[in-house]
């Protein structure tokens, strides 16, 4: 078999979100492939829609089905399981794709002799085919012959999972998998995975369509969500350490876990949630530095860190209280002046 497509499914059926998802997999042009259905506990009608493709398609669409959500991570890991195809591709269930996206990725990679193909994206905010905000998902400098400088840019900026598709013997012979439990498995498993591939190639095309609405993983943040991309990194950290890595990508590792568990974590939580804890701020700071204690003066901070973050981020090492007093009376000078000019009536 060609390709196997695995898509987890959890409470999608509202406003034919997981319709237009499906139907797009379903009028793929390729022949020779599977579309593997993996409802993840849903509480709502996703698992009669997904059993509706499987009725009408059944050479195409197999369901897998559970009682006990695993979240994606744990979603992605059952459809791999039962995943037959020499490539794999990962979808998200609100998403969709266009009817060539797959069969051009797969002439990508075959014409090539590449074992991970991806491609660009569109966002949009309703269901259309139209291009919308084009996002290039990958740079030139990150294409071809994966030698050791390009492992380390595609270690830094793996760029998003679902864009790609995936040799599944490389995926199967390293033991490759996805967190389970936890939101934001995909910044560990990219940046990990990413270190076994030999060749990477682009279509440039803006092939996906990413379907930004208010509750999707990135757009509703909590503390458990934070605390769930805490243990992503720290995942990244461990299975790299486990597997050999740290020595020869010890400088991209440090980079890596410092923005996933505290840079991106800290700026998140303080401007996404309502009622920021300090306690917990302070956890992030101590946590990371605990780990790598001379963290901002790694050349990757200092290069892709912005200098404002920088100097906040001295701010709540040295002086967590201040640090939080200053950023939540920035927030609010900011809300008042959005309000004044009426950008907050939008």
């Amino acid at each position: 078999m060609k390709l196997s497509v695995i898509v987890p499914v959890y409470n999608m059926a509202a406003d034919g979100k997981l319709n237009y998802c499906m139907d797009s997999l379903v009028k793929q042009t390729i022949e020779d492939y599977e579309i593997l259905a993996v409802n993840d506990a849903s509480t709502d009608r996703s698992l009669e829609i997904l059993r509706e493709y499987e009725r009408k398609y059944p050479r195409k669409v197999k369901v897998i089905t559970y009682a006990q959500n695993k979240r994606q991570g744990g979603a992605k890991n059952e459809g791999l399981k039962a995943a037959r195809g020499r490539w794999v591709g990962f979808i998200d269930s609100d998403d969709w794709v266009t009817p060539d996206f797959y069969e051009k990725l797969i002439r990508k990679g075959e014409e090539t002799g590449a074992d991970l193909v991806g491609c660009d994206y569109n966002l949009v905010t309703e269901h259309t085919y139209e291009v919308g905000k084009v996002v290039q998902n990958n740079t030139i400098d990150q294409i071809g012959v994966l030698d050791e400088e390009r492992h380390k840019k595609l270690l830094l900026r793996m760029g998003s999972m679902v864009v790609k598709i995936y040799r599944r013997n490389v995926i199967a012979e390293n033991g490759l998998d996805f967190p389970e439990g936890i939101f934001y498995e995909d910044n560990c498993a990219g940046p990990l995975w990413s270190l076994y591939f030999t060749r990477f190639e682009k279509v440039e095309e803006p092939l996906y369509y990413y379907y930004q609405h208010p509750v999707s993983t990135v757009h509703h943040i909590t503390e458990d969500r934070c605390r769930d991309r805490m243990k992503a990194a720290k995942l990244l950290y461990d299975q790299c350490k486990e597997r050999g890595f740290l020595q020869p990508f010890e400088k991209e590792i440090e980079y890596r876990f410092t923005e996933l568990y505290y840079v991106n974590t800290l700026f998140s939580y303080m401007s996404g949630t309502e009622r920021p804890k300090p306690s917990f701020v302070r956890k992030m700071g101590e946590g990371v530095r605990k780990r790598f204690p001379d963290f901002q003066w790694n050349p990757y901070y200092l290069e892709y860190t912005g200098k404002e973050e920088q100097r906040l981020i001295c701010l709540q090492q040295r002086w967590n209280l201040g640090f939080y007093l200053w950023y939540r009376f920035k927030l609010l000078v900011r809300k008042h002046r959005a309000a004044g000019t009426g950008e907050g009536k939008r």
